[in-house]
């Protein structure tokens, strides 16, 4: 990876197109609602799955009650001890989970068994997800002016197999995924993995995210730089 910015390449970008700062080795890339985003989305995946298994949902509804189950497991995650502190088994634990509150009273174990399957390999493909447009010029942009770019993603190894095969994915230099680290942003620990991997400071790296707190306000008071996707 490239120590410093080439700045005749920064030099050569478009007028008012973002840059990451000089000092900055290497740009971090959040990857879910910052690079990329599930297509269709999570409530129509989750209606279809649901159909093939004769199970009946209103997106809207699905919507809802995902996001009331996603926000149940990471309060789960921040009571635990260590908090935010994961593996695949938990990423898998916690997927499970929230495909059943969604379709608590709606369906049978059984029918949750089997859409909580088809969900998670739906996920894990390529043809699921669609580039985020402003996430991915400021990945070229990142990669144009000489800094390095890898991505770490509160995800699991299902992360590894889309980054080979997804643009603009494919064109970070490494891959690292929560499970695999041990920790799940907003984590300490999660920041200070990645530097201890990257040989690099806190002053060095800069992340890129959408998430106001998980990122944004976590990589901040990590001591990196921060910059949401615009």
């Amino acid at each position: 990876m490239s120590n410093t910015i080439d700045r005749a390449a920064a030099a050569s970008l478009p007028p008012g197109q973002w840059v990451p700062p000089a000092r900055v080795r290497v740009v971090v890339f959040d990857v879910v609602g910052t690079l990329v985003e599930p297509h269709p989305s999570v409530a129509v995946a989750y209606q279809q799955a649901g159909l093939r298994q004769r199970v009946a949902c209103d997106a809207a509804d699905i919507q809802r009650r995902f996001a009331q189950a996603w926000r149940q497991q990471e309060l789960l995650d921040a009571a635990a001890v260590p908090s935010f502190a994961t593996s695949q088994a938990r990423e898998e634990e916690r997927w499970r989970r929230i495909v059943e509150e969604v379709f608590a009273g709606a369906a049978s174990l059984e029918q949750t068994a089997a859409i909580f399957a088809e969900l998670w390999n739906h996920f894990g493909e390529p043809s699921s997800w669609r580039p985020v447009a402003a996430g991915q010029q400021m990945l070229q942009a990142a990669l144009q002016a000489g800094a390095g770019v890898v991505l770490a993603s509160n995800f699991d190894d299902r992360l590894l197999r889309l980054a080979k095969h997804l643009h603009p994915l494919t064109s970070a230099q490494e891959v690292f995924a929560s499970s695999a680290i041990g920790w799940r942003k907003p984590a300490p620990e999660f920041f200070r993995w990645i530097e201890a991997r990257l040989g690099c400071g806190p002053d060095e790296l800069m992340l890129v995210g959408d998430n106001p707190l998980l990122d944004i306000a976590a990589a901040t008071q990590a001591g990196w730089q921060a910059q949401a996707v615009a």
